[in-house]
């Protein structure tokens, strides 16, 4: 009797051994789910906010885009805005009478160095007459300290260049490139048109003539 005792007295000092050594499985299980619940959650919500912050960008992106149009469309606008002003200065029941002219002249560098040249030419005083003629450009300035001038074929680099031709009714852009030499300071520019023997001469600033508020209404095919 007294050894079953011992003997029972080990296994139960065993189970009880096992059991404070061991958690509970079931409790275990438990929390795996719960942990795992847990992660899904943090998953789906850490995709929400990714979500959220792509959605943010797109919105963001899209505003810029939008924004950019706009003020694309305003400078259209304006420009639309001026083009028929001047039109409407030019051939409206209003408009005054005026003989062959040059409205404006714009020049811009270009990436080789050169010039480029824009002159609008109107005339309303004979509506409906077809005017013809040709342009030349003469700029001044200075080179080495000392006043230049250089002329149509100088502009050109090319000798006995004739002028340029224009044909028109109302208005035309004339356009084209010159070329200044090295060193050379311009500070005036002069148009000056032949149209049917007789000579018109209008002189423009360098700083006007390429200030971006020369800018002409759009008519290089002539009107």
């Amino acid at each position: 009797m007294l050894v079953g005792l011992w003997i029972a007295s080990l296994l139960l000092a065993g189970w009880a051994a096992a059991r404070w050594a061991s958690p509970d499985i079931s409790a275990l299980r438990r929390d795996n789910a719960s942990l795992r619940t847990q992660l899904k959650q943090i998953d789906s919500l850490r995709q929400q906010v990714a979500n959220l912050k792509n959605s943010d960008a797109i919105s963001r992106a899209a505003n810029q885009e939008l924004q950019t149009s706009l003020s694309g469309r305003d400078e259209e606008v304006s420009a639309l805005r001026a083009d028929v002003a001047f039109y409407e200065r030019l051939v409206g029941s209003g408009a005054q009478r005026r003989g062959l002219a040059v409205h404006s002249v714009k020049l811009a560098s270009n990436a080789n160095g050169s010039w480029h040249y824009a002159a609008t030419l109107t005339q309303n005083l004979n509506r409906g007459k077809i005017t013809q003629g040709t342009l030349t450009l003469q700029v001044d300035g200075a080179k080495g300290g000392k006043l230049q001038t250089l002329q149509w074929a100088d502009l050109l680099q090319k000798a006995n260049a004739p002028g340029q031709t224009f044909e028109f009714r109302y208005f035309q852009k004339v356009e084209g490139n010159l070329m200044l030499p090295t060193g050379f300071t311009p500070h005036k520019v002069t148009v000056q048109l032949q149209s049917e023997g007789s000579t018109i001469t209008q002189a423009f600033s360098w700083a006007d003539a390429t200030s971006p508020d020369a800018a002409t209404p759009d008519g290089g095919e002539g009107l």
